[in-house]
């Protein structure tokens, strides 16, 4: 009797949901990207749930603090959780607090963000294959970018490496602006850059892009090939945006947030907006996001334990 209670309790607060605002937790500081895309998607949860989410950014660790909140909440659906694919990469760098893949569960996968395959102009590089035959030729020689190690930029070109089997080195900086500046000035060869940072310098005739690096052509760049269908089969790599939520949330909630973040990411000003730094709205089942979780954790894992066995 008391099971057959909690369960009728249990399906009436689901059926209730929400009927209190909605917290969504970012671990990043106001204005960064994360924290962009959490505002443009809590404003039209809000209309299509009845009940205002609330963007907070608690800062710190790497954005682990605000992972931890949220994974020692009420597992209600009124704390949320919205992430980059640094979520998938910490684990990797760092002890957490909270177990990535069993105290928070997917809700959905809301965006994806390609890089720009770029390469300075001077360089004899017209597709991935030019790149390639160089950096085969250069024996190790050829560098490639990054905002710093471990970053988004830099496992892309770990995986490049790991992909065609051709070394290259790594050069560090601390940031991506800096990485930018120098392969425009030629001391750096290519990288993977962020779309929104790289397309007017390639419109400018300052850089060249010759790929994208996810799994499908770009919108915002329909002209250029992606690395996988440029030589390099398997090949993917970029930044991601998810929404997650605290183990053991009702299923029936977990749709109706799936169900909010999937309309607010094709609305048409958030699908707009989201384009000026080509990213790709996505809007998945909570059993799709789980299965790209897993992929990503695995892939980043072994990509970590590449790029530091290759620091000399």
């Amino acid at each position: 009797m008391l099971a057959l209670l909690g369960a009728i309790s249990t399906a009436h607060a689901a059926d209730a949901y929400p009927d209190k605002p909605i917290r969504m937790l970012v671990g990043q500081a106001p204005g960064g990207g994360t924290d962009v895309v959490a505002r443009l998607v809590a404003k039209e949860m809000t209309q299509t749930l009845g009940q205002s989410v609330v963007v907070e950014n608690r800062t710190g660790a790497a954005g682990s603090i605000a992972a931890s909140v949220v994974s020692n909440s009420a597992p209600d659906g009124y704390t949320v959780l919205l992430v980059s694919s640094s979520y998938a990469i910490d684990p990797n760098l760092m002890k957490l607090p909270f177990d990535p893949m069993k105290d928070l569960v997917p809700v959905s996968l809301l965006a994806q963000v390609p890089f720009l395959l770029v390469v300075n102009p001077k360089l004899p590089v017209k597709n991935v294959g030019d790149l390639l035959a160089l950096a085969k030729q250069k024996q190790g020689s050829l560098t490639f970018a990054s905002g710093g190690p471990d970053s988004s930029g830099h496992l892309a070109g770990v995986q490049l490496m790991n992909l065609s089997k051709i070394p290259m080195t790594h050069v560090p900086y601390r940031g991506a602006g800096p990485a930018l500046v120098d392969v425009i000035a030629g001391q750096v060869d290519f990288m993977f850059a962020s779309v929104l940072s790289a397309t007017p310098l390639v419109k400018q005739g300052q850089l060249r892009a010759i790929a994208v690096s996810s799994d499908r052509r770009s919108a915002s760049n329909p002209q250029l090939p992606t690395v996988a269908e440029s030589g390099v089969p398997g090949y993917r790599s970029g930044s991601w945006y998810a929404l997650l939520a605290p183990k053991n949330t009702p299923p029936a909630v977990l749709d109706k947030l799936q169900d909010a973040a999937a309309k607010a990411v094709h609305a048409k000003v958030v699908r707009d907006t989201l384009s000026l730094d080509g990213a790709e709205p996505v809007g998945s089942t909570r059993q799709e996001f789980q299965s790209f979780l897993a992929g990503e954790m695995d892939k980043f894992k072994k990509l970590v334990e590449m790029a530091r066995a290759s620091v000399r």
